[in-house]
């Protein structure tokens, strides 16, 4: 029995297209993989602790292999409470839509808390750095705009390469792109492409 993570990070909930075509694909998973565990993560709704001070301190200190002291040693245990629970996974599902040609700032925040040495990635002087983290990985990106490759914008589109080369950092490098766009048209150009990843969602959610 595996465990997918599925982490949402748009905040508009019944409005957004990235969580309904998730939404196809998780119940799509589900009929698929009826023994595995589904763990839903809202960024939204989630309370992650800040990543400055003593936890700050407590990543450099591990950096440099030094002992983290007492009230580090605490504030590292937020990080690895967070940690744990993205680690645990088998497989992983992101829902997120573009912010100002980006990544959600709460997405942001979340990687920050994740991505921590000895947790999620290695370093070593002789081979650099290594992701600890592995399992395949379906993304759904959500875009007002178009942003494929001969459409003229491809430049502005900082989502995708911001978000898989997090991904690619910490060790997952096997990502499937659900693309929903242009959200931002006319009601029948959103609605078929909406209904087209949807579809591709279904597809991919019965073979992950």
């Amino acid at each position: 029995m595996a465990k997918l993570l599925y982490i949402e990070a748009s905040p508009r909930k019944e409005r957004s297209h990235s969580i309904a075509v998730a939404n196809a694909f998780l119940d799509a998973y589900a009929a698929a993989h009826p023994g595995d565990t589904i763990d839903r993560l809202d960024l939204w709704a989630e309370t992650l602790p800040a990543f400055d001070g003593a936890m700050l301190d407590a990543k450099y200190a591990i950096l440099h292999g030094e002992q983290p002291g007492t009230a580090e040693q605490a504030a590292w245990g937020e990080v690895e409470r967070v940690v744990a629970r993205f680690t645990s996974a088998d497989k992983y599902l992101i829902s997120i839509p573009m912010w100002n040609f980006g990544l959600p700032y709460v997405m942001k925040h979340y990687i920050d808390i994740v991505t921590q040495p000895g947790l999620t990635f290695s370093f070593s002087p002789d081979s650099g750095y290594a992701g600890l983290v592995d399992g395949p990985v379906a993304v759904v990106y959500a875009s007002g705009g178009a942003y494929h490759e001969g459409s003229g914008a491809e430049a502005f589109d900082l989502q995708k390469p911001a978000l898989e080369g997090w991904l690619a950092f910490v060790g997952l490098t096997e990502v499937t792109r659900i693309i929903v766009a242009p959200t931002l048209a006319g009601a029948e150009d959103v609605e078929r492409a909406r209904a087209s990843a949807s579809d591709a969602a279904r597809a991919q959610a019965a073979r992950f």
